[in-house]
């Protein structure tokens, strides 16, 4: 196999931070990826190097979420087994939030999953418009600023609708857009419906998991991969490593109603996309 040298060590560490940092942090990996690949000369994205980034992304949100997941899990057969009993869905919902958040994030990933799977080839062709990508992330910066005009508390999971869970499955998928950012497009809706900061977080990033295993499962080819084994470690363990840092430092900065920050990045990144990059 003919290894590319244009995805060395270093490129590979680079990209992996880079991957860490946008896939959490609301300022879009797509978009950041698409700009990187420009500058770095890379004609055509290796697709396998770029699954073993997510793949690692991926791992950071569940390593964070571990207990989440786990009880969300054990809440939902709890629940099951309380419907097949009798008992009634209003009073399962209620003893059991982690079955309510199951049962709410299995709901948005169905329009996100509908959205991916129906205009897969439109998206895809976006991904060849490096200005395409910094008009995305000026409206991404815009969603970002006017979340600061949204209350600091809000409602729980059990408090949250079918069609409010609909919309953010929504939000996500047309997220699938480079330059939007996934958890920017997400954590803004829910915040706009009126859901509270850290439920909105943690919902945001629980409902990236089935998202993030859909994309791998539809773009997963191993066949042409022209970056070494090293080169696609690096990547991995940096973007690991770093995602799990920087859905760290986002939880913490949602909690703290800081997240319209960064939608000052997103407006001088778009800016210098649009004028320099593209």
């Amino acid at each position: 196999m003919e290894v590319d040298d244009n995805i060395g060590p270093l490129t590979a560490f680079v990209l992996g931070v880079l991957q860490g940092l946008t896939e959490y942090l609301p300022v879009s990996s797509s978009g950041h990826l698409v700009i990187a690949q420009n500058l770095f000369g890379i004609s055509e994205p290796e697709l396998f190097f770029d699954v073993i980034l997510h793949v690692g992304t991926l791992l950071a949100v569940i390593w964070y979420y571990w207990s989440d997941i786990t009880n969300a899990t054990k809440d939902a057969y709890q629940g099951v087994m309380e419907l097949k009993n009798g008992v009634g869905w209003s009073r399962v919902n209620e003893a059991y939030p982690g079955f309510r958040l199951f049962f709410l994030l299995i709901v948005a990933t169905i329009p996100t999953g509908l959205l991916g799977v129906l205009f897969q080839d439109e998206f895809e062709a976006m991904f060849g418009s490096v200005r395409w990508v910094g008009f995305m992330l000026l409206v991404t910066g815009t969603f970002l600023f006017l979340t600061r005009f949204t209350k600091a508390n809000g409602k729980g999971i059990v408090q949250v609708a079918l069609w409010e869970a609909l919309l953010i499955g929504i939000a996500q998928g047309f997220a699938i857009t480079p330059g939007i950012s996934r958890s920017g497009a997400t954590i803004c809706v829910a915040l706009f419906l009126g859901i509270g900061r850290e439920t909105a977080a943690r919902f945001s990033f629980l409902l990236s998991i089935p998202a993030i295993v859909g994309a791998l499962i539809l773009k997963f080819d191993i066949s042409g991969n022209g970056v070494s084994a090293f080169g696609l470690g690096v990547g991995f363990i940096t973007s690991l490593i770093v995602g799990y840092a920087a859905l760290s430092l986002l939880v913490m900065l949602v909690k703290k109603g800081k997240l319209p920050i960064f939608s000052y990045y997103c407006f001088i990144a778009g800016i210098f996309t649009l004028f320099y990059v593209a």
